[in-house]
């Protein structure tokens, strides 16, 4: 039995065509996976079974009835439920309090929610105290209220957007664990995903967008990696990440002892030391809100640190350099080459309101080796990033905040890259990206790697890290849970460390491995 069908739909946003003519089954009991490109059309489609958008042209069905879909209210009628990848709760509030936030009850049994809660909970297999608040909770128990909301107000289609981005691999078993279940009792399940390999594990079938048009649905048994991108992207691309193997490595910057607070008082980095190399790319590793943010921008002078060190080791002459209490500015002018990617792209690393040259020009750039040729002209300069990172884009005068987030985050990656630095910290460079843009910045930290830069690496996805990284820091609550051999380490190994901490001293876990 059919639970959902759409037929035509087509959605417009000026001159700009999101989806056109998509049709779309989804059966009752099943788990469709929805793939696609950054600006395939998967978010808009969603979003207008979800009613937060409406079709210009094209039909929905439900279970075999037309309905008429103009709001989140009628996709709820409809026993359609959404959870997007950031949630939509109230901090102060408990979980239960969120789950029954806005179910159309003027008044509530407090102790009669709480069993249906747990009633939910124990269904599925969800483990959550419905008493806790929202500001005390994990990622995984956050999203966990966000899907029993929907299931409390009797969802039996639920949409999940990245619902793995930010888990760890043991709470994505127990996700996936989950959604079984919910399969299992007749529920019908769309999960849009950037991660493959997760779609081959949870999903029946996957339906692929490109471009705005509908491509086809396939069966998950009888599919792979490989067929799966050539339908998103219309050609072959090789999935391997190639770990380069350096020859000279040596110390660029040696974080010492670092202690820092946030303006309650609170502990956010807590002793944390390591040192990382030229010619190697160090991961960092950990659950969201960790201190990954404020350790980078501790190094690049945008955080003050209480206590410790931070020094960089010039290349050329090999004198040190002391960082601590260093503004960019200053650390500009005193000739160390740090570029930072920020995690807030439009926040703190370009300006949305200015174009693409403009926001170029914002950087000091230096005559060297890099993949752009021309750093002087930042016309000239802009025009190189569009071409080299495929940014989607009417020209180069176009205002920054206009691009999609995924182009966002290629002009900023391609700006750091140009300048040719020593030392480059990338937060989450490919999140939200498609398969092939992703695997563009891959090559384009390999290459840095090559030439020489010490690259400090953020990433959610350990698959990545385990590929691509030579050393992989955890960081757990502001503290060091381990520097592990990303070429010998277990992925389980490093999800125990994302979610443990240790009363001693940070241990490398990889065989002959040094403690820093």
């Amino acid at each position: 039995m059919i639970a959902l069908e759409l037929k035509g739909i087509t959605k417009r946003f000026g001159s700009i065509v999101a989806n056109e003519g998509v049709d779309l089954q989804l059966k009752k009991g099943e788990i469709l996976a929805l793939l696609g490109e950054n600006g395939s059309g998967k978010t808009t489609l969603m979003n207008m079974i979800a009613g937060i958008y409406f079709p210009d042209e094209g039909h929905i069905y439900v279970n075999g009835e037309e309905v008429v879909i103009r709001s989140p209210q009628d996709a709820f009628k409809q026993k359609i439920g959404m959870i997007h990848q950031h949630f939509k709760l109230v901090n102060v509030f408990d979980a239960t309090q969120n789950i029954v936030l806005g179910n159309g009850k003027k008044k509530f049994n407090i102790k009669k929610s709480v069993s249906e809660v747990k009633e939910i909970s124990e269904k599925y297999g969800f483990h959550i105290d419905p008493g806790k608040k929202i500001y005390d909770m994990s990622v995984s128990e956050k999203q966990t209220v966000e899907i029993i909301k929907v299931l409390y107000r009797g969802a039996d289609i639920l949409i999940l957007d990245e619902p793995t981005a930010v888990l760890t691999p043991q709470e994505t078993d127990k996700l996936f664990a989950v959604l079984k279940n919910m399969k299992e009792d007749g529920k019908s399940i769309i999960i849009i995903t950037h991660k493959l390999n997760e779609v081959l594990e949870i999903s029946d079938r996957v339906s692929v967008l490109r471009k705005g048009h509908y491509i086809g649905t396939v069966n998950t048994s009888e599919t792979t990696e490989s067929e799966l991108t050539e339908m998103m992207v219309g050609k072959a691309i090789d999935l391997n990440i190639e770990r380069i193997e350096s020859e000279h490595v040596s110390d660029r910057l040696i974080v010492s002892n670092i202690n820092c607070k946030n303006r309650e008082g609170v502990k956010i980095l807590e002793n944390v030391t390591f040192t990382a190399k030229s010619g190697e790319i160090l991961g960092i590793a950990g659950i969201a809100g960790s201190g990954q943010r404020e350790l980078l921008e501790s190094i690049a002078g945008l955080q003050k640190i209480d206590t410790g060190e931070i020094t960089y080791i010039d290349p050329e002459s090999g004198e040190s350099v002391n960082l601590r209490d260093k503004t960019p500015t200053q650390i500009r002018e005193l000739g160390v080459r740090l570029s930072f990617v920020p995690e807030d792209r439009l926040g703190m690393g370009l300006v949305g309101n200015m174009d693409i040259v403009d926001n170029m020009m914002l950087r000091s750039y230096e005559n060297g080796k890099g993949i752009f040729l021309d750093r002087v002209n930042p016309s000239n300069l802009a025009d190189s990033v569009i071409s080299e990172l495929e940014v989607v884009t009417p020209n180069s005068h176009t205002p920054v905040r206009r691009l999609s987030g995924g182009n966002v985050q290629k002009v900023l990656v391609g700006r750091e890259i140009s300048s040719s630095p020593k030392v480059l910290m990338v937060a989450y460079p490919v999140r939200g990206l498609d398969v092939n843009s992703s695997y563009l910045i891959y090559g384009l930290l390999n290459k840095q790697k090559e030439n020489g830069t010490a690259v400090i690496f953020v990433g959610e996805d350990l698959d990545v890290l385990l590929a691509l990284c030579d050393r992989i820091m955890v960081i757990n609550s502001g503290k060091i849970t381990g520097i592990v051999d990303a070429r010998t380490v277990k992925k389980e190994d490093v999800g125990l460390l994302m979610t443990k901490t240790f009363d001693n001293d940070a241990k490398e876990v990889e065989d002959g491995g040094s403690n820093e």
